[in-house]
């Protein structure tokens, strides 16, 4: 596997490296020990399947709080999304910053989605499914969020958001939350 960091610290786009032959390939997509070779969290307490039927699904922006702070690794499955994360990590050079990449079923690539950096995604298929791994279980008192349209983090979106969960909707603002 290819580790490419992102603009965001500690971020990475993961590409498989296949090895092909008549059957088609063969790619390592998920290793405990690759991952921390990069000084990753390399813990897999949970996976998760996102599944949305309508092209402009917004899910996001999500993240986790201490004591149950989680990284993640997300790979698009099954259409494509405009995966999106920030970072909350006031110490960290790339703080309130986004950065956003394409995830296609088919390419394979994941994002590592590090602790305190909320994530999300707009779905731009239809039919669109994402897997992701989590370093620790959902718990509920920790979870938290921010609006995908808060003008303080101003991440700019390939298409408008269709379908968005009131819950969603209604995150706080940048500064109402961090």
């Amino acid at each position: 596997m290819r580790f490419l960091p992102l603009p965001i610290e500690g971020a990475y786009l993961v590409e498989p490296e296949p090895i092909r032959d008549d059957r088609g390939f063969f790619a390592r997509v998920w290793c405990q020990a690759e991952f921390a070779r990069h000084g990753l969290d390399a813990r897999a307490a949970q996976a998760n399947v996102g599944v949305s039927p309508r092209r402009g699904t917004l899910r996001g922006l999500h993240y986790q709080d201490a004591p149950h702070l989680e990284a993640k690794v997300v790979r698009c499955l099954r259409g494509a999304a405009w995966d999106v994360l920030v970072d909350l990590r006031p110490d960290s050079r790339t703080y309130r910053r986004w950065h956003g990449v394409e995830l296609a079923a088919g390419d394979w690539r994941a994002v590592y989605v590090p602790p305190l950096c909320a994530h999300g995604y707009l779905t731009l298929a239809d039919d669109t499914e994402l897997w992701y791994q989590a370093s620790a279980p959902f718990a509920p008192d920790s979870a938290r969020g921010l609006r995908y349209d808060d003008p303080a983090i101003g991440i700019e979106w390939p298409a408008p958001v269709a379908v968005i969960s009131n819950r969603d909707r209604e995150w706080p603002l940048l500064g109402a939350a961090a």
